[in-house]
């Protein structure tokens, strides 16, 4: 089953979302969508309403919506991937109607939004590019990061078309070989340099200050042009052209800590370089309405 995780915002809240091609059907977090309309402060807190609505679901004779509720892996606070409860848009609808709640109703608008657009990213890609955008806006991120993230972004897409047509697969592989590019270029895997940032379940690119960016864009560049001349196949042969292209960037930012007299891996993260909601201007679409 072709499944491309990700995390869409509603109202600044993170909901963890599983598009899977085979169903063309949407899975949202149920535990993600609870915390949301019950305003619950921990995940952990939002998992215990989410047992006593089940039992009471089925106490009302909803068995049908419990059972056939999926589990998917997603990844948890720790970083780690766990079996957690997901529904599609149907049952997500189901189950708000279950919670009282004043968030009900955008919700609903918002679940319905989602559906449109990704009918409209499959059409034309640049949309899902335009959508990261926004995101990244309303979440206080500058232009100039913003810029550089999308074009990272680019560059990790053909990467990891690299490694697929090396014989790659994604959930064994994928990781192992970004560690290798990571430690490479910055001497640390990415549970460590998320350690050092003080990070558990927020994307360690979306944390990484311009430089950190840049320099972790030229690892994974110079990986994939490697990989398009040699045509690695394997994992061993990949490993090490995940290796060179990381050393590319860290001869890169030796030189550049040289002429700085100082270490460019930062210990800060995005709290400490974007703007907060409620101090951004309104964006254009709000103001009019």
């Amino acid at each position: 089953m072709g499944q491309e995780a990700s995390i869409q915002l509603f109202e600044n809240a993170k909901i963890r979302v599983v598009w899977d091609d085979e169903v063309e059907k949407y899975f949202f977090s149920v535990v993600d969508v609870v915390g949301v309309l019950t305003e619950q402060q921990t995940a952990r807190s939002a998992s215990t309403y989410w047992a006593v609505l089940k039992k009471r679901l089925k106490e009302e004779g909803a068995d049908e919506l419990i059972t056939n509720c999926k589990q998917l892996k997603l990844e948890a606070a720790d970083g780690k991937k766990y079996l957690t409860d997901v529904a599609d848009t149907k049952q997500i609808l189901r189950i708000i109607q279950s919670i009282p709640s004043k968030k009900a109703e955008p919700l609903k608008m918002w679940l319905a939004e989602q559906g449109r657009r990704r009918i409209e990213q499959l059409q034309d890609p640049e949309l899902s590019i335009e959508q990261a955008i926004k995101d990244y806006r309303r979440l206080g991120y500058s232009e100039n990061w913003i810029n550089q993230r999308i074009k990272t972004i680019e560059i990790r897409k053909g990467l990891t078309d690299e490694w697929k047509r090396g014989g790659m697969k994604e959930e064994t592989d994928y990781a192992k070989l970004t560690d290798i590019i990571s430690r490479a270029w910055s001497g640390m895997t990415t549970r460590e340099y998320k350690h050092l940032k003080g990070l558990r379940k927020e994307n360690l690119r979306d944390n990484m200050t311009n430089v950190e960016l840049m320099l972790n864009g030229l690892a994974e560049a110079a990986a994939t042009e490697m990989s398009k001349r040699e045509n690695p196949t394997g994992f061993a042969q990949n490993a090490n052209v995940a290796q060179r292209g990381g050393k590319v960037a860290q001869v890169a930012r030796k030189r550049l800590e040289h002429e700085l007299g100082d270490t460019v891996i930062s210990s800060k993260r995005a709290v400490h370089f974007t703007t907060p909601p409620d101090e951004l201007p309104l964006p254009k679409e709000d103001e009019e309405n």
